[in-house]
């Protein structure tokens, strides 16, 4: 049995499509449905159904625009209520996808709707098991992100809910089943994911912490509530999207592919109030930026950083790309709910450059010339890594305000003495250092390269400790 894994690395996604005799099915997929359907094509396929494993928070599914494009039928596991024609599936009911049968089973826990999909070949052997949130590979999805939409559920329901599913549902199957998760490494839907995107059930009993046969359901509830750290902002909204609808990507894209002139741009972002959002790399975006500008650069976990910083799936962005770039940014923006770019800057910064514009410019430091400060004089140092990152090792008096946590704790940042910021490489720095910007500090340094760089030096650092001995 041939499925094929659809990985978007910046979402630490995974969809899948399958196909047998000219029918074929898709699971879980991205906003962006025209590279399924040009699939489907190649291999002369209906695209008969769309199997979703739950309502997704951390992206907007492209099930809706499959539905109407390809003509697909859209399917939920048990006790899902969406406000659009979709199939409500009942546990254990099979569908036939030519000599293929999926059979569902309801998982729930992560959410209540929450399934897993079992994949059966022509020959009647169980292959896989499709398990969105429920199942990762070394980890289990976070029971705490439906409670923030049905507000009479609790992370220890969910989390009991878990527990019975994996070991009533999914523990007993067979151990050569492969497992087929919704995301890997990186993602917020979990805490430990491995960087691998399959594995056998059975090698997983023996390495995921939540499959440990020997431990109890106060067990389990204790250890998957540990360490949870507050879901991005957007992650509701977009469970609501996926609940209610949304509007087509084509909808999406006529609305923001509009190249404005450097007058026009600036005319329009007084008017809407649109946030200026940069996508360059954060060297470029050092050297010269637009006031009141925002930088997370699309070589990055873009979506997911627009996800954290940006409160409002709704407010009106303006784009800054380099050029040729614009579409990628629209479409990845869409892919997390934010469907109001209204515009971008024809031609990038350059055109804005070139008309002697005023523009701003970030300092930055290398991590040898941090260290030649420091030696010389005391040094402010903000650490903008997660705190598990943070407490893994860091420099010794740095203070750390993760990103995402960034805008609650301005207060925190002085304005009358020059500091230092930094993260892992740079990216979050920059995303940082424009923020501060923006919101009116100027005597402060990024460290180019960040933490990878100041490892080098002869800055004093905390112990070393591994990661997942915190958890």
């Amino acid at each position: 049995m041939k499925v094929e894994q659809i990985y978007t690395g910046c979402l630490a996604h995974a969809a899948y499509y399958i196909e047998s005799n000219g029918v074929a099915a898709v699971f879980d997929p991205l906003r962006e449905v025209q590279p399924y359907i040009e699939r489907a094509q190649e291999d002369n396929a209906e695209i008969k159904y769309v199997f979703e494993t739950h309502f997704h928070a951390d992206f907007v599914s492209g099930h809706l625009d499959l539905q109407k494009k390809a003509g697909a039928q859209i399917v939920f596991g048990p006790g899902a209520k969406p406000n659009y024609e979709a199939i409500i599936a009942e546990d254990g009911q099979l569908f036939e996808l030519g000599a293929y049968k999926i059979k569902v089973i309801h998982t729930p826990g992560h959410t209540m709707e929450s399934t897993t999909y079992l994949l059966i070949d022509e020959n009647g052997k169980e292959h896989g098991i499709i398990t969105g949130d429920t199942l990762f590979i070394g980890d289990v999805g976070r029971p705490d992100l439906a409670q923030h939409v049905v507000s009479e559920l609790t992370e220890e329901k969910l989390a009991g809910h878990l527990y019975d599913s994996l070991r009533n549902k999914i523990m007993p199957l067979d151990d050569s089943l492969i497992i087929y998760p919704n995301h890997g490494a990186g993602s917020a839907c979990g805490k430990m994911m491995s960087n691998e995107t399959t594995d056998t059930l059975g090698n997983q009993k023996k390495l995921n912490y939540a499959l440990r046969a020997d431990m109890n359901k106060e067990e389990f509830i204790e250890a998957l509530l540990k360490g949870l750290t507050t879901p991005p902002g957007y992650f509701p909204q977009n469970v609501l999207m996926n609940i209610k609808g949304y509007e087509s990507l084509d909808t999406v894209m006529d609305r923001a592919t509009k190249a404005l002139e450097p007058d026009a741009f600036e005319i329009v972002a007084n008017e809407t109030s649109a946030l200026i959002l940069d996508t360059r790399d954060a060297l470029d975006f050092a050297k010269g930026a637009i006031p009141n500008s925002i930088n997370i650069g699309l070589n990055g976990s873009f979506a997911q950083w627009v996800g954290e910083m940006i409160p409002d799936v709704k407010q009106p962005i303006l784009l800054i790309t380099y050029p040729d770039k614009e579409e990628e940014a629209i479409t990845r923006l869409s892919r997390v709910g934010y469907d109001y770019a209204i515009g971008y800057l024809k031609d990038g910064f350059d055109s804005w450059k070139i008309e002697g514009r005023d523009y701003d410019i970030i300092h930055r430091i290398s991590p040898k010339e941090l260290e030649h400060r420091y030696h010389k004089q005391e040094t402010l140092i903000f650490d903008v890594r997660k705190k598990s990152e943070y407490d893994s090792e860091h420099l010794i008096n740095a203070i750390n305000v993760p990103l995402n946590e960034i805008n609650k704790r301005l207060a925190e940042f002085p304005k009358d003495q020059p500091f230092v910021i930094h993260c892992a490489g740079g990216y979050r720095s920059m995303i940082a250092a424009s923020i501060l910007k923006q919101r009116g500090w100027n005597e402060f340094s990024d460290v180019e390269g960040g933490f990878k760089g100041l490892k080098e030096t002869s800055l004093p650092k905390s112990e070393f400790i591994e990661p997942t001995t915190m958890l």
